[in-house]
């Protein structure tokens, strides 16, 4: 059997050539980056991903050991073609010897005549016949011209001299590459005489095994057979129940049939010459009064009976059979759901509470039993109305939390998950609906130079966490209560703007907070109103008045660049609308534990929503027609949160960069 070309990359033995084909898609650099290039390849031995430096294939060495045994076979495997002299006139000799310095293959003869005796072509290095003619020298890969003479026991990889000299073996411990071979072949040569001396051991494991090869089928096909035969039950209670149906459905047409075959006759009897016309004109002939008043007196109200009937004219029975519509999709899906069960596995049950949607969903559940469930489904689909049935997605998951990332803005979708132990599988769990949010999220952090107080404010090294310190100015203004006593709200804006489109984020509100407002700022007089906390006569001052001189209830300034909804107290204060007349009745509500902005530049509106329930708890008209940044502003003691997935995909596109 040919041995395979693959080996373990960690050992540096795999060959270039054949890391080149598996290379197109793992390389992630980008021309001017500054992340310096790296080259990751699947290791055939262990499966990892192994990252092969700047170099990429440049830093492996050529595994000449598997070249050759490769050559060995492939020279068993064209025994039965010979190897031609490459010297001899026609007809060509089979060759004897094969020149590795002069790349050609000889005859006795001419490899006599092209090397003769005495000349420094008969020190040519000579092998059987060949077609491999690539010289055996192992070079460094980082050092070209260096040959490997030495090994590194740290990385256990042959090195050159000048890579312990100066390179990145320095320190390391090296040995001579005699007495590396020396080891390793005896190490080898024990591995060797170990599974040899196994053999026996060996061949009974796989006897073994051969037996619960043959168990494993025969039970396999027990299984069908039982399996094959719940199925025939459930055939039966269909086959019955359609049977019952369709009688139904038979009973009542014939019925229906019926009815409207006595109406055709009645009506058919309404006409000339037949039924009850024709009686009519038969009695109207009689000339004798009293025998005429006698039958004319009941035939009258006949007549008048048939002409109501004419007047209101209404079919005897109904065409449709919406009744008899067999509504299937609950069993439909019972049947989607059909698995093996076992009552000893419980059931998961999915947290509420700590999962949650953003740009992804993060959906987190808990099993009583979780050590005896060797691995989970995580089934999820949208809640369309518009279509009747949206088939489930699933996931295979090893934990008890999964990352969904396919999903789609502005929709509903349902999730939930089931156990599996071996073949066992658990009922589902109870679903759990989430909606997304109304448009794509737009990742930002703090801007810590753009009107940021570092007097009254503190930002974390991250930059997507503020706080406001209520410190000892407003403590040493208490003095100054009686003549008046100024206070302010701390202005922080986000480090990218919005020029266009749909974008949506979210921020967590610390409960303590004694006053905070979140919304979004214009840049056509975002410097005037952030100037010097100092300049008594900016528009952030009022005095006493608990509100900002941007505060919603005022009529609307078009030269206000910030839109903002006030939340403190573990309350948010719904504003009024300055264009709306259809005010909430209840504007102060709950403060959610999440709140999310949804600033749509192409309609000129910003939202307010209620992340918990993805409910929508204010809207408004804005300006867009100037960069909009996301503001915050924060009075006292009080601090905000971006959510996670914010700063986490804003971090990952700047190291990519």
């Amino acid at each position: 059997m040919l041995p395979s070309l693959f080996t373990p990359l960690h050992a540096g033995c795999c060959p270039a050539s054949v890391i080149k084909r598996g290379l197109t898609d793992y390389t992630g650099w980008k021309r001017n980056s500054l992340t310096p290039r790296t080259t990751s390849f699947p290791c055939p031995g262990c499966e990892h991903d192994v990252d092969l430096g700047e170099r990429g294939i440049s830093g492996l060495f050529r595994n000449f050991t598997l070249e050759t045994i490769v050559e060995r076979y492939r020279q068993a495997a064209r025994a039965a073609t010979a190897i031609m002299c490459d010297l001899c006139k026609p007809p060509p000799q089979e060759s004897t010897k094969s020149c590795m310095d002069c790349s050609a293959s000889y005859c006795n003869e001419c490899f006599k005549i092209y090397h003769p005796w005495g000349t420094v072509k008969a020190q040519h290095e000579y092998v059987g016949p060949t077609t491999n003619f690539r010289p055996k020298i192992l070079m460094c890969p980082e050092h070209e011209t260096e040959r490997i003479n030495m090994y590194c026991e740290l990385c256990r990889r042959p090195v050159c001299h000048l890579c312990k000299l100066g390179g990145s073996h320095a320190n390391h411990r090296v040995t001579t590459m005699s007495s590396a071979y020396k080891t390793l072949k005896e190490k080898l040569s024990k591995d060797i005489d170990y599974l040899i001396g196994k053999e026996s051991q060996v061949k009974s494991q796989i006897s073994e095994l051969n037996l619960l090869m043959k168990e494993t089928e025969c039970n396999g096909e027990r299984a069908k057979e039982e399996a094959v035969t719940h199925f025939e039950k459930l055939f039966e209670v269909l086959e019955e129940r359609k049977s019952s149906v369709l009688k139904a459905i038979d009973t009542s047409k014939k019925l229906r049939l019926d009815k409207f075959q006595s109406q055709v006759e009645e009506y058919q009897g309404l006409l000339e010459n037949s039924g009850l016309v024709g009686y009519a004109q038969e009695v109207l002939k009689e000339t004798d009064q009293s025998c005429f008043v006698q039958t004319a007196k009941q035939l009258h109200l006949r007549i008048q009976k048939a002409t109501e009937s004419l007047k209101s004219f209404r079919p005897a029975a109904q065409t449709s059979f919406e009744d008899f519509v067999v509504n299937t999709s609950k069993q439909t899906e019972l049947l989607g759901e059909l698995s093996f069960f076992s009552s000893g596995l419980d059931v998961p049950e999915i947290s509420e509470e700590q999962s949650r949607v953003y740009n992804s969903a993060l959906i987190t559940w808990h099993h009583p039993e979780k050590g005896k469930a060797d691995s989970y489904v995580l089934e999820y689909r949208k809640l369309d109305r518009e279509e009747e049935m949206v088939p489930w997605r699933e996931l295979q998951v090893c934990g008890t939390s999964k990352v969904v990332t396919d999903l789609e803005d502005n929709c509903s979708y349902a999730f939930r998950v089931r156990a599996y132990r071996g073949s066992v599988c658990s009922p589902c769990s109870r679903e759990l609906v989430l909606h997304t949010p109304p448009a794509p999220v737009f990742s930002f952090l703090f801007d810590e130079k753009c009107g940021y107080n570092n007097e009254h404010l503190l930002l974390n090294l991250k930059r997507d966490r503020v706080e406001s310190r209520a410190g000892f100015n407003i403590l040493l203004a208490a003095e100054r209560i009686q003549v008046g006593c100024y206070t302010t709200l701390d202005y922080i804006i986000g480090d990218v703007g919005i020029t266009k489109g749909k974008h949506f984020w979210a921020l967590r509100v610390e409960p303590y907070s004694y006053l905070v407002k979140v919304g979004v700022a214009s840049s056509d007089k975002l410097q005037e109103w952030l100037r010097s906390p100092r300049d008594t006569a900016s528009p952030r001052y009022e005095q006493d008045s608990g509100h900002d001189s941007g505060s919603e209830d005022a009529s609307f300034d078009s030269s206000q660049p910030f839109t903002l909804v006030t939340i403190g107290m573990k309350k948010v204060f719904i504003p009024k609308s300055p264009t709306s007349s259809n005010e909430p009745e209840n504007r102060v509500l709950p403060m959610p534990a999440s709140i999310g902005v949804c600033l749509d530049c192409d309609k000129g509106q910003v939202s307010f929503y209620d992340m918990d329930r993805m409910r929508c708890l204010y809207e408004r008209p804005v300006d867009c027609s100037h960069t909009m940044y996301p503001a915050f502003a924060l009075m006292g003691s009080g601090g905000i949160q971006l959510e996670e997935p914010i700063t986490a995909k804003y971090l990952d596109y700047a190291e990519a960069v």
